[in-house]
């Protein structure tokens, strides 16, 4: 299972030193988010800083954007870090894409495999020479010039990861992408009953095997050095659990526990605006399900007990600061 690191960077210039400090202490993977900067500028940047760590991200918005948009972006990070991009698409809640991005939302997971698919028609265009033409029913695409083709590549292989809660995207994800970003809001029982089912079926439709597709998991650990950082931690996941657990798209995470009651008390409570009361709802028995409690030495053990056979890679719900306990973690992964 490899180990990756998230970075958080509230200013770009904070995002080279982090992107080198992983490669350092020899993470495999350095993801960025799209929360307040574009994700393919903070590549970019961290390309150019780094020379052998994989850059991805978790996630870039997938329907606020056209596949030709993001097929130009992720060929032209692709190009910089010399191949070393995960290209990790996320849908968005159809809140935020109707009033955040004023986007129009239509059936997210018939959509995300056109995306998919659209994205790799592009990239076949210019890296061939051939012509485009994608025909689908949200998409389509058959104007490429050679002006506007940027042309081949070295590294014309571009994993594509899609990020996924329920069964329908986690089968998409199965059917046409390269891994699954699975949602810090799971538990392993989510994981086994559910997510991986799911991706299972996807897999059967297109005539693929597991190995074809990794499963990804930013997961909530609270990790520290003493008692009173790990408990800190603890509540901090507390709220950001009664966060989650409050919106729709959750609920069947919770459901599967028998929690469905709390889903609507906590969705009660944000309608309230009454955020500061919501992570009295998370008791200790639901923050057991979710969080993975350890030292920083005692970590990799603990989460390859939670994750062994479940997911392929795991990185912490916590912003990567370069700081040296984290080397202790990946020292753990490597033995």
């Amino acid at each position: 299972m490899k180990i990756d690191a998230e970075i958080l960077a509230t200013s770009l210039p904070e995002v080279p030193a982090l992107a080198r400090r992983a490669e350092e202490l020899g993470f495999d993977c350095a993801w960025v988010n799209e929360t307040q900067h574009d994700p393919f500028v903070q590549l970019a940047i961290a390309a150019v800083a780094t020379k052998s760590i994989t850059l991805g991200t978790s996630i870039a918005l997938a329907f606020t954007r056209s596949p030709t948009t993001l097929a130009y972006s992720a060929w032209d990070v692709q190009a910089l870090s010399s191949g070393r991009l995960i290209l990790g698409l996320g849908s968005q809640v159809k809140g935020h894409i109707e009033r955040r991005f004023g986007m129009k939302w239509e059936s997210p997971a018939p959509k995300m495999k056109e995306v998919v698919m659209a994205l790799r028609t592009v990239w076949e265009s210019w890296q061939t020479a051939s012509k485009l033409d994608f025909q689908g029913r949200f998409y389509k695409l058959d104007l490429m010039t050679p002006f506007f083709s940027p042309g081949p590549i070295s590294n014309p292989r571009i994993p594509v990861y899609v990020a996924g809660v329920n069964e329908g995207m986690c089968k998409v994800a199965g059917e046409v992408a390269d891994g699954l970003h699975v949602h810090p809001l799971h538990t392993p029982r989510y994981l086994r009953e559910v997510i991986t089912p799911a991706v299972s079926r996807g897999l059967a439709k297109a005539k693929r095997e597991r190995k074809d597709v990794s499963l990804t998991a930013s997961v909530f650990a609270a990790v520290g050095a003493n008692e009173a950082e790990v408990k800190g931690l603890k509540e901090l996941y507390r709220n950001q659990i009664a966060f989650y657990a409050s919106t729709r798209t959750y609920r069947k995470v919770m459901e599967l526990h028998g929690w469905g009651d709390i889903c609507d008390r906590l969705n009660a409570l944000s309608v309230r605006g009454e955020w500061e009361k919501m992570g009295e709802e998370i008791g200790d028995d639901v923050l057991r399900e979710f969080v993975v409690e350890a030292s920083w030495e005692g970590a990799a053990a603990a989460l390859n007990g939670r994750y062994r056979n479940l997911v392929d890679r795991v990185r912490l719900y916590r912003p990567f600061d370069g700081k040296p306990e984290w080397g202790r973690l990946v020292a753990g992964f490597m033995k």
